[in-house]
């Protein structure tokens, strides 16, 4: 047998991972070095935990059996540690066995698998974490199948099992219950653990936001700084927990801060402390976490700058950071942080550094960024708007805009869900969650350096290759509201936060100014919406006009939305009158309340007190219901209460761009209801073709950028997915491209493969429509006396496919995004225009139609200028078998078909490459873990 140690280190196997209840531990492999925690831990195990592993009274560890359960092999012998402070909780060891049960080594694919966990932290949801670990090592050692002998009576473990969602046998042998899981993850295994994904997160977000107790560590003596200053805002804003001060600088006499108790350390409080608030010098941090960790606290919010921000030695303190807090199962907001808020009034925590906090409302909003954080909730009190929580989480270290998705995706507290991202870390995962998020409420969000190719000074987060445009179709995929600017940011929240889903595009425009009328007209356009005429009511409409109007439009079937123009009436003497605004603000709030539910926006220009009176009430927006659907018109009175909330604008365009996000997400909404299926096709060999892609990486010298397949490889692994790739033959010289149309037949195509003029017909490396040999022997000899020598133009005959569309389909792999299906058509001035459309894969049906029709030049594909519409069905069912083949190997990293002739009926491959790598260690379908910048 291999020694040990001539197996390196996995050290890829390492994971923090959030818990049941919201703590956090580390995944480890067990080394020779853990001799001692081994015995401690099983020192610290009941006796009957030590019965249930063991099947009989075992109540220390001989010496034998520490040196087996500390020396692993890491390939047939594999243990895993889940440590809490750098001292072992849990423990889970697998043995390859072979069919009589005997130890084993490959090509046995079996392993006997066994759980220890201690029983102060059982409950916590470890061995559920642990097995999703245990099993993603098994499978990347080969094995597939796990086998565990469980005494009846320990059911906590046969429920682990259980309920992991993999295929499963069971039967009695001799007293022991033996379970058979097979370890190839199932629909119900990967929803299984995102659903425990899910619970844990918000769990450890809950734990931030709702605490029963808070210290402030570095709260100064005088007024002023950064401590003292969230010190104060947590008592202004009436927090309905325990509070203290913190700072090691005290004098022994001072005992109260701000009439909260004071103390140099939190030694000195005998209560559990939720909570802290650091403000203290980035050199002080360690030592204020050790002591927090000490004392039990559950989480941090980190104020203190000199961190990632300032360079690589601050990147290095950050990361120390983070992992010193998670060895103790405290997760991090910041460091860099403007603080967090809580609005509920069960809590009323607001330990930020807000100088005007917001009052409560229904609005969740996460930034990336101190300022752009007090510039929304400036914007958001200035409008009358106020938030269920708010969180600034700087250099997002460990907490991000992620765990905050987790947490609002069912905060009953919260409506509408609005970010400020400035990186995205995983975005594959933020994509998930903003769809999941999505089918129940709104998700907006405003990105900052998205043209700087880099993430902000801060941000240690894996860099995409993904264009900005190509994440602004997948964020529109998962149904993400994608706006520009803060300005709009706040816009679409205020709509959506107070108003209800509008049914369809038809909006109703009404108003005391007709020019003001037009320029909504126009706008509506713009935007994509329907606008019906405006309806002017004159400059001398009073407010019962505009109520009667209103209410009038709302009941009208034919209408989905409201937008209500306003301007200063004209008096009998002719001169501008600005109005209370508050009695026109009632009026139309009075309309509102006893119509339909239908969206109502107003556009004022210059009257007095119109905004701060419409935004004085509460909103009748129907709550988001727990499952997706249509959005469907309620009936009269349904949702509303009288004083409802209407968000104004100053400008046309900004209430309709806000209307028309609106539509466009509720239209997403419906159809999220039915995402669609991925179809399965009975001509795929995924195993042969699982086959071909582990030859070719096997023989291939290692390469971190992977190898391309050559031309056989690829049509053959093509082939395997049911995709036909029209042949071509070599033509060095003249006579072998006409011994190459004769073997094709004629007419042929003649194209030259060299680099710089692939796929390059306006370079004339083409010629097409050769029917005969002398055509084909004078087209050779253009090419060559045009762009040079055959050595360098690499010729290629082929025969010549049906007339049709020239496509391009791609399939590439980001390392952070994911697999992305792109689709456009060929030619530079699609490629000039940046005319592609993208999903995310694997495509459903539904995607797959959609794909054609989101480009700009999809006409060209349906008969434009009274041509031949194209067979999209087949283009569609290509589009999926591409997705298919991503998706079932991880291993290839790029798929180009160029160009795909798309003809009346059906089409034809004329092109094609596939690279290969080794797939990553780690993706959003592995095993939960928190990630490590």
């Amino acid at each position: 047998m291999t020694p040990p140690s001539q197996y390196a280190y996995p050290a890829h196997w390492e994971a923090d991972v959030v818990l049941r209840d919201g703590g956090t531990a580390r995944v480890r492999p067990i080394t020779t070095d853990d001799a001692e925690r081994l015995v401690s831990f099983y020192e610290q195990v009941s006796d009957e935990s030590k019965y249930y592993r063991f099947f009989a009274p075992y109540p220390r560890l001989s010496d034998k059996d520490v040196y087996r359960f500390t020396h692993h092999d890491y390939v047939d012998r594999v243990g895993l540690a889940v440590t809490v402070g750098g001292e072992f909780v849990a423990t889970v060891r697998y043995d390859r066995i072979d069919s009589r049960g005997m130890p084993a080594s490959a090509p046995a694919d079996e392993a006997e698998v066994a759980f220890l966990v201690q029983d102060a932290h059982q409950g916590r949801g470890i061995a559920s974490a642990l097995l999703e670990h245990i099993a993603a090592v098994a499978r990347e050692r080969g094995i597939r199948r796990f086998a565990a002998e469980v005494l009846p009576a320990n059911n906590k473990m046969i429920k682990v099992f259980r309920d992991a969602g993999f295929t499963q046998k069971r039967n009695f042998e001799d007293g022991s219950v033996r379970l058979v899981l097979d370890l190839e993850p199932t629909a119900e295994s990967l929803a299984v653990q995102r659903g425990r994904e899910q619970r844990a997160e918000a769990r450890s977000v809950r734990r931030l936001l709702g605490p029963s107790s808070v210290a402030v560590i570095g709260a100064g003596r005088t007024a002023g700084g950064v401590g003292r200053t969230v010190l104060r805002n947590l008592l202004d804003g009436g927090y309905t927990g325990r509070t203290y001060a913190v700072n090691v600088a005290l004098p022994p006499e001072l005992t109260e801060i701000d009439g909260v108790p004071a103390v140099r350390s939190l030694a000195g409080i005998e209560e559990p402390v939720d909570l802290a608030i650091v403000a203290v010098p980035a050199e002080r941090v360690p030592g204020v976490v050790a002591d927090c960790g000490e004392h039990g606290v559950q989480g941090l919010v980190v104020l203190s700058a000199g961190y990632a921000e300032s360079g690589p030695a601050g990147r290095e303190r950050q990361r120390e950071l983070v992992r010193q807090a998670r060895s103790y199962g405290m997760r991090v907001i910041g460091p860099n942080a403007f603080g967090v808020i809580n609005t509920s009034p069960p809590v009323r925590l607001n330990a930020s550094l807000a100088p005007e906090p917001p009052g409560r409302g229904r609005i969740g909003l996460f930034t990336q960024s101190g300022a752009i954080g007090i510039a929304l909730l400036a914007g958001l009190v200035r409008r009358g708007a106020g938030v269920s929580t708010f969180i600034s989480a700087g250099n997002r270290a460990d907490v991000s805009g992620n765990d905050f998705l987790q947490y609002w995706h069912d905060d009953p507290d919260t409506d509408v869900v609005l970010l400020y991202l400035e990186s995205i870390g995983n975005p594959r995962k933020f994509t998930r969650l903003a769809r999941r998020t999505g089918a129940q409420k709104p998700v907006v969000v405003v990105k900052g350096a998205r043209h700087s190719g880099s993430a902000p000074p801060g941000h240690a987060v894996p860099v995409t290759r993904v264009p900005d445009a190509t994440v602004s179709a997948l964020l529109s995929q998962a149904g993400v509201i994608r706006v520009d600017t803060v300005t709009e940011l706040v816009d679409a929240g205020l709509l959506l936060a107070n108003q209800p889903l509008p049914a369809g595009p038809r909006v109703a425009i009404l108003g005391n100014s007709e020019s003001l009328g037009l320029l909504t007209y126009d706008a509506c356009l713009t935007e994509g919406l329907r606008p019906l005429p405006p309806l002017d009511l004159t400059t001398s409409a009073r407010p019962e006009d505009f109520r009667t109007a209103l209410a009038a439009a709302l009941a009208d079937p034919g209408c989905d939305a409201v937008v209500v123009t306003a301007i200063p009436s004209v008096g009998e003497n002719g001169a501008m009158e600005s109005g209370d605004g508050e009695v026109l603000a009632t009026a139309l709030r009075e309309a509102a309340s006893t119509a339909p539910a239908k969206p109502v926006a107003v556009v004022h220009l210059e009257i007095g007190g119109l905004a701060k009176a419409l935004s004085a009430a509460t909103t009748t927006a129907p709550r988001p219901g727990p499952v997706p659907g249509p959005v469907p018109t309620p009936p009269p009175d349904a949702g509303t209460v009288p004083g409802r909330m209407i968000p104004a604008y100053p400008a046309a365009e900004r209430a309709v761009r806000a209307l028309g996000q609106a539509v466009t997400y509720a239209q997403w909404r419906r159809q999220a209801a039915e995402p669609g299926r991925v179809p399965e096709y009975d001509d795929i060999d995924e195993s042969g073709a699982a086959a071909l892609v582990d030859r070719v990486l096997g023989e291939a010298p290692a390469d971190p950028h992977g190898t391309s397949l050559g031309d056989d490889d690829t049509r053959e692994l093509l082939g395997r997915y049911g995709i036909a790739v029209r042949p071509t033959l070599p033509a060095p010289g003249p006579d072998d491209a006409v011994e190459a149309a004769a073997r094709l037949g004629y007419p042929v195509a003649l194209k030259t493969t060299a680099p710089h003029l692939r796929h390059r017909a306006d370079l004339g490396g083409v010629r097409l429509d050769l029917t005969d040999e002398e055509r084909l022997r004078s087209a050779y000899r253009e090419l060559t006396e045009l762009l040079g020598e055959p050595a360098e133009l690499r010729p290629v005959v082929q025969a010549m496919a049906p007339r049709g569309v020239d496509t391009v389909v791609r399939a590439v792999i980001d390392p952070a995004a994911g697999a992305v299906l792109s689709f456009g058509l060929a030619g530079v001035a699609s490629e000039l225009l940046g005319d592609v459309a993208h999903r995310l894969v694997p495509v459903t049906g539904r995607e797959a139609a959609e794909l054609p029709q989101s480009i700009r030049t999809a006409p060209l594909l349906f008969g434009w200028r009274g041509s031949a519409p194209v067979d999209t069905a087949a283009l569609e069912e290509l589009l999926l078998r591409v997705s298919r083949l991503v998706d079932d190997h991880p291993e290839i990293v790029s798929v180009a078909l160029e160009p795909v002739v798309v003809a009346a009926h059906g089409l034809s491959v004329l092109g094609a490459s596939v690279r290969l790598a080794p797939p990553p260690s780690h993706d959003d379908l592995g095993p939960r873990r928190l990630p490590s910048y």
